[in-house]
């Protein structure tokens, strides 16, 4: 018995690690409204880490339309399935141009923030802008959610995931708000150094075997 025991222990011990994992809650931008899917940067993205003989996994959780709301109510699934170690919210985009509240936002916000690090996983935030015709005040006021939020739960924040890219014809799919396929790798761009840095903070995170 002990001996069956011990061998079971060795497998158990010998057995790789698993591998870490990149969740993206996000809404159309990261669900590559409008195009294939494989085209979106979320795709890209894992595509640049299998070049760097990554094994992190991205999950992309990303539903077009969702507010910070909804990624709220679905985030506890999600942290559950995948078991990530790096949450990157891509959400407020929506309630934006809904014109819903600012305060409402903010607390989604950090409560999806708090539910992540209580999983376990460190968070980053991907801000976004919307449109000025919805008048300074509010458009001021949606901005700030970002950097308040990042600033009071010390999270890393990408201020604008668009900056670059929106106001681009030619980056842009014909509504005018979503990036087409020209405009993901410009996504994955202002991504990358939040995400390159999480990437850089894990102990040999990742790396593959020759």
């Amino acid at each position: 018995m002990r001996n069956w025991l011990g061998g079971l222990l060795l497998c158990l011990l010998s057995l790789p690690a698993a591998a870490q994992g990149i969740l993206i809650l996000g809404d159309s931008i990261s669900a590559a409204f409008g195009l294939e899917i494989s085209d979106g940067w979320v795709s890209l993205l894992q595509g640049r880490l299998q070049a760097q003989n990554s094994s992190v996994q991205v999950h992309n959780a990303s539903v077009s339309g969702d507010t910070t709301a909804g990624g709220l109510a679905r985030l506890p699934t999600l942290l559950t399935r995948h078991e990530p170690d790096l949450v990157v919210i891509e959400l407020g985009g929506n309630d934006g141009l809904r014109g819903l509240p600012t305060d409402k936002m903010q607390q989604n916000l950090a409560a999806m923030v708090e539910q992540s690090r209580q999983a376990g996983a460190d968070v980053a935030i991907l801000g976004m802008r919307i449109p000025p015709n919805y008048g300074v005040r509010y458009t001021s006021a949606f901005e700030q959610v970002f950097r308040d939020v990042a600033e009071q739960q010390q999270v890393a924040l990408v201020p604008f995931v668009l900056e670059g890219v929106a106001g681009q014809p030619a980056l842009m799919q014909g509504d005018g708000i979503h990036p087409n396929v020209q405009g993901q790798p410009g996504i994955l761009e202002n991504a990358w150094p939040l995400i390159e840095a999480w990437l850089a903070r894990q102990p040999a995170v990742g790396e593959g075997e020759d």
